[in-house]
């Protein structure tokens, strides 16, 4: 089993910056470096369709490593990612090469998936998750199982894990990655934050939901929609058109994991975040419960799901995982 020898996260000069953490991390540049190494990888990819006994269909991407260790781990991406967003991608290059055999889990929605299901995907959509967990669960007999998650797919691992035991899903550990909190706190954050942040999710929204109404035009009229500029305009607008919830309020409330929310969690869990992130309060995780079965685990730098360790663009967040589950194979 291959070990990762990992340093304190402490990134210096403008680096340390958690703009550049944040922005740096999605960049094309390090697209490009990402694709660059993972090429073999991705040829080795198993694409799977899994589905729910509800009859959701969710796309992914199965990797068996060369050396398997035993383990699998699930990943789930952020909002208006994908299963081949790069700090995903990067973990399981790192996680395929110390042994374990990956999943990549597409939300739906996500990726290229659009046509897989008829309904929108919007974030308390926990269900059919939770199910596409149980089912990989339960398939992997040769060890245990992990799951991790960056942004909204932390706050999905978070929730998946307070009611795995529920669906009698087995996790040994899971671990969030700057999850989302309290999603009020979130869209306020990217209204009065540096624009670029808001920008890119209403771009990639737009882009997803364009595909959406081309897909389904007898079930979809987006147009009204579409003249929107802001997030909350945006998501208060698909609440009322296309959701079970009164209000954005309530929706919002729907897959927030603050106040009383994770007491009774069982599985083994862990979050790693950023004090300086910059669309997610480090007050929202100061107020979270201590509990027995939950690690939270702050940085000084990191910005949002960023980690990068130098200017190569290299990730330290991957490593961490990768560290963190290595140990969780090593018996007491």
């Amino acid at each position: 089993m291959t070990r990762i020898e990992l340093e304190e996260f402490r990134p210096g000069g403008l680096l340390a910056n958690r703009h550049l953490q944040s922005l740096l991390s999605s960049s094309p540049w390090r697209k490009r470096r990402v694709l660059r190494r993972s090429g073999g990888f991705l040829e080795r990819a198993r694409r799977e369709i899994l589905t729910t006994p509800a009859g959701v269909r969710l796309l992914g991407y199965r990797n068996q490593p060369h050396q398997p260790n035993g383990a699998l781990v699930i990943l789930l991406h952020g909002w208006e990612g994908s299963a081949e967003s790069n700090y995903i991608l990067d973990t399981a290059l790192a996680l395929d090469q110390a042994g374990f055999e990956t999943f990549r889990l597409n939300f739906r929605d996500h990726g290229d998936s659009h046509h897989l299901n008829e309904d929108l995907f919007h974030s308390c959509r926990l269900e059919e998750v939770l199910d596409a967990v149980a089912l990989l669960a339960g398939r992997h007999e040769s060890g245990p199982v992990f799951l991790a998650g960056f942004s909204l797919g932390g706050n999905f691992a978070l929730r998946v894990a307070r009611h795995a035991p529920e669906r009698q899903a087995r996790l040994d550990r899971v671990i969030a990655v700057s999850p989302v909190i309290r999603p009020r706190h979130v869209l306020d954050a990217l209204a009065s934050g540096l624009p670029l942040y808001e920008q890119y999710f209403v771009r990639k929204w737009r882009r997803s939901l364009r595909r959406k109404q081309q897909l389904y035009p007898e079930r979809y009229n987006l147009h009204s929609w579409f003249r929107h500029r802001r997030l909350d305009e945006q998501t208060r607008h698909l609440v009322a058109d296309y959701t079970e919830f009164p209000d954005l309020s309530a929706y919002l409330e729907g897959y927030s994991i603050a106040g009383d929310y994770m007491r009774g969690l069982s599985v083994s869990s862990l979050i790693v975040t950023a004090a300086d992130d910059p669309i997610i309060p480090i007050t929202d995780f100061e107020l979270l419960p201590r509990l027995d079965a939950l690690e939270i685990e702050v940085w000084p730098h990191g910005g949002h799901c960023g980690f990068l360790s130098d200017w190569r663009l290299e990730s330290w967040i991957a490593k961490r995982i990768v560290s963190e589950l290595c140990q969780q194979l090593t018996p007491a």
